[in-house]
């Protein structure tokens, strides 16, 4: 009787492979064959799932998407309307061994996004959604009465993502320098200021 292989699941155990590689190697070390040792199969195996590098790199940056996305899903509804804001925006830093993985696989993505024109459009969805949900968030606040009225929801939402960028980038190029409770200050403290 023929194996039942479950393509999803092979996918995403091959993404964790590339991040795998990624973090211990470095991207241009990210090869189909690399890869496919990480992930115990053959480089011809890998080729059946994923037909490119840069097909293999954005499913592996969708999967890093969809982690997030699920762990702010997550959160209680019945949590108070700004903590749950500030959750959500946690959800983004480096703060746990998980966040920082994810992180770093981003960061790598983004930068093989600037020369790759496979992976420019998923690199510009994703962060046009990123921003989208911080421009959402500040309309709940807006909506509930807290925002203070004198806050631009448009200036507020480049500035709480550049915050957020930030932060994330901090956090993973100079990991010593801010420490998960202080950056969760920080998001604290900025979403005091813009609060009444």
């Amino acid at each position: 009787m023929p194996k039942i292989v479950d393509h999803e699941k092979q996918r995403k155990r091959i993404a964790e492979a590339t991040w795998a590689v990624i973090m211990r190697d470095g991207i241009e070390k990210a090869t189909v064959r690399n890869i496919a040792k990480e992930a115990g199969m053959s480089a011809g195996a890998l080729r059946y799932y994923f037909s490119s590098q840069s097909e293999l790199l954005a499913f592996s940056m969708k999967l890093v998407s969809e982690r997030v996305r699920k762990r702010i899903e997550a959160i209680p509804r019945s949590t108070p309307p700004l903590e749950g804001i500030k959750r959500c925006l946690l959800e983004i830093l480096p703060l746990t061994d998980e966040t920082k993985k994810e992180m770093e696989v981003w960061l790598v993505f983004t930068q093989r996004a600037l020369w790759d024109s496979e992976l420019q459009p998923l690199s510009e969805q994703i962060y046009n959604e990123l921003q989208t949900a911080i421009k959402r968030l500040l309309e709940l606040l807006r909506n509930l009465g807290l925002l203070r009225p004198d806050v631009s929801i448009e200036l507020e939402t480049e500035r709480l993502y550049a915050l957020v960028d930030g932060l994330a980038m901090h956090g993973i190029m100079q990991p010593d320098k801010l420490s998960p409770s202080q950056m969760e200050e920080i998001i604290e403290y900025h979403l005091r200021s813009i609060c009444r």
